[in-house]
């Protein structure tokens, strides 16, 4: 800590005690390892340290130093004396820029489970230290030194549906959160181009190749992370480790009525596919089927090489820190999708190329019934002429 930092410390330590040991009143023990906690957001990690047993070592909340930054008052403990037992807190964004010195280290691993066929998964921890600053000036000091450790775990793989932490510290505390972004994430079907008229499913399903246009988004999410869909398929269960599927797109191989509109650009990604219907359930009058997208996060300038085919190949275990980085994945499944299935007629006059036009039907009955009148009129005329003739013969 260098000169500069050690002044300012002083200046807040200078006529600055938080609590008193009588006001904390029973509160005020020796240090345990369940003093801090710690919550791993989707923008930022805060941390709550228990402040009486601070007190009782010899500290207050203004020597409390994180990542050894004494110098910026954003990263400074605030006493929250509206809560028992009172607590100092700390919070900080998760941006590398800004996160007061945490540390980021991204863990690239082949993928398991669901996303086995992935040959990096990425996970990003956000890690960094507590320490107590001791004013004491001589020789020794009686006061103990407060150490807490803590880390935040982030996935940056999700499979997204829509049936839809720890801290480590020293000789104090010790606790561990994994912190998910899959709260972020959601998936929307619309009916336009441009994205702005939702999907309306009908009862009876909607037509076969009808475009339906996909979009999975992050919202509340840090700018530095964009979404890229590493897979894109249909399922007819909702559930689709147990189902027959169909794959729109894997990677950089699609299914060639898949056109894909943006994918790791921004915090939107979009593409979009003509409704079709699973042979499975031909003899259902409606076919319902779900959609699924697992979804990365990638940070801006990571997302470029994920999109390359080449780098999707399986490969070792590697640890690297890179700036910025967090990312792994979630499933995200739509709302059930439903499609019309065609009468036996109508799919045999496609087959054969004819079309058919409602007033036919109107023409063909007309052109019936009128053939039956003249047949009954001449049948009348001729029953007639007979008798005419047997009567005059008897005359």
């Amino acid at each position: 800590m260098g000169l500069l930092s050690l002044l300012i410390l002083a200046a807040l330590i200078q006529g600055h005690l938080a609590l008193t040991i009588t006001e904390c009143g029973s509160h005020a023990r020796r240090p345990e390892y369940t003093d801090i906690s710690v919550r791993c957001g989707t923008e930022s990690i805060d941390l709550a340290i228990l402040i009486c047993p601070v007190i009782y070592t010899g500290y207050n909340e203004s020597l409390l130093i994180l990542n050894h930054i004494a110098d910026n008052p954003n990263c400074r403990g605030t006493l929250d004396a509206s809560v028992t037992p009172p607590v100092v807190r700390f919070s900080f964004p998760l941006r590398q820029t800004d996160a007061c010195g945490s540390i980021f280290l991204t863990t690239s691993a082949p993928g398991t489970g669901i996303f086995s066929d992935f040959s990096n998964i990425q996970s990003v921890n956000i890690s960094g230290i507590i320490r107590s600053y001791d004013p004491t000036i001589g020789t020794v000091t009686y006061n103990a030194e407060l150490k807490y450790l803590y880390s935040c775990a982030y996935p940056l793989e999700y499979l997204i549906n829509n049936t839809q932490v720890d801290v480590s510290s020293s000789s104090i505390a010790v606790k561990d959160n994994n912190g998910s972004f899959i709260s972020t994430l959601s998936m929307q079907l619309f009916s336009d181009v441009n994205y702005t008229s939702p999907l309306i499913i009908p009862p009876l399903g909607i037509e076969l190749r009808t475009n339906i246009y996909v979009q999975v988004i992050a919202a509340n999410l840090t700018s530095q992370y964009h979404v890229l869909l590493d897979r894109c398929y249909a399922s007819i269960s909702v559930h689709p480790t147990n189902s027959t599927f169909f794959n729109l797109f894997v990677s950089c191989s699609r299914d060639q009525l898949t056109t894909m509109m943006e994918n790791g650009d921004s915090q939107q990604a979009r593409f979009h596919f003509p409704a079709f219907r699973f042979i499975e359930q031909q003899n259902l009058t409606i076919s319902t089927y779900y959609l699924h997208c697992i979804t990365r996060l990638c940070e801006q300038s990571t997302c470029p090489q994920f999109k390359q085919c080449n780098n999707r190949r399986r490969r070792e275990a590697e640890t690297t820190t890179i700036k910025n980085g967090l990312s792994d994945a979630t499933l995200i499944t739509s709302v059930p999708i439903k499609t019309r299935t065609d009468s036996p007629l109508v799919s045999k006059e496609e087959v054969t190329g004819g079309r058919h036009d409602p007033g036919d039907g109107a023409a063909v009955g007309l052109g019936i019934a009128v053939g039956v009148l003249i047949l009954v009129g001449a049948i009348a005329i001729l029953m007639a002429f007979s008798f005419y003739r047997q009567l005059r013969r008897l005359t």
